[in-house]
C-alpha cells in the first residue's frame, strides 16, 4: 500500500502533468479535428521510446504503426488509478466495436524493479489480451517518460522496504502514423475516449 502521503501528491500530479504539455499547444494547427480532450497535434511525444514488451521482445512505436495508439503509464502495483485505467480503457475497446482491432493500447511501467515481462503480462491481460506491456532497465524507463513528458517518482513506505510510485496519470492518443494527437485526463469517461479514438481512426 502507499504511503500517507502519496495520496496527496497524486492529486497533484495532472498539474505535474499538464504543464509540460501546454507550453506546447501553441504548435497545433487550427484546422485539427475536435477532440474531447487537450489537441497535442505537433508536439512528437513518445519518439524515443525503446523497450520491451510482455514477451520480452525489443520494441517501439513504430512497431505499432498503423493502429491508433493509446498509452498510458503506470505500474502493476498501483492500488487505484492504474487498476481503474486500464478497466476503462477496457470498456473503451468494447465501445470501439469492429474498430478495436485498429486500436493498440500500451502501459508502459514506471516500476522496472517490480514489472518484468512476466508480471506485465499477467497483469495487463488480465483486463484485456490484447493490451500491451512495456518495461526496460531503469535508463530505459526513463527514456521513455521524458519522451512523453511524464513525471514519476519513488515514494518509500513508512517500514522503510516497500514502495509505491508517484506518476502522471494520462492517455495519450497517437494516430497511425504514430504522432501524439490528443491528451486525455485520466478522468476522461469511456465516451470521450471512443469518441477521439474515432476521430483518430477516420
Amino acid at each position: 500500500m502507499p504511503d500517507d502521503i502519496a495520496v496527496p501528491r497524486r492529486a497533484l500530479l495532472r498539474v505535474f502533468a499538464a504543464a509540460p504539455i501546454a507550453s506546447l499547444l501553441a504548435a497545433c494547427g487550427q484546422d485539427a479535428p475536435s477532440f474531447k480532450g487537450s489537441d497535442i497535434t505537433g508536439t512528437h511525444l513518445g519518439k524515443n521510446l525503446s523497450m520491451v514488451d510482455q514477451d520480452g521482445r525489443p520494441r517501439t512505436l513504430a512497431d505499432y504503426a498503423g493502429k491508433v495508439m493509446v498509452v498510458f503509464f503506470g505500474y502493476t502495483q498501483c492500488p487505484d488509478v492504474c487498476p481503474t485505467a486500464l478497466a476503462e480503457l477496457s470498456q473503451v475497446m468494447q465501445a470501439l466495436g469492429d474498430s478495436a482491432p485498429r486500436v493498440q493500447v500500451i502501459m508502459v511501467t514506471v516500476d522496472p524493479e517490480r514489472d518484468t515481462p512476466e508480471v506485465l503480462k499477467q497483469y495487463v491481460q488480465t483486463f484485456n489480451p490484447s493490451f500491451v506491456g512495456l518495461t526496460g532497465t531503469p535508463e530505459q524507463v526513463k527514456q521513455a517518460a521524458s519522451s512523453f513528458k511524464v513525471y514519476y517518482a519513488k515514494v518509500p513506505a513508512k517500514n522503510g522496504k516497500d514502495y509505491s510510485m508517484d506518476h502522471s496519470a494520462a492517455f495519450y492518443l497517437l494516430d497511425a502514423k504514430g504522432e501524439a494527437r490528443v491528451l486525455a485526463g485520466n478522468g476522461s469517461d469511456v465516451d470521450s475516449l471512443a469518441h477521439d479514438i474515432k476521430a483518430l481512426l477516420t
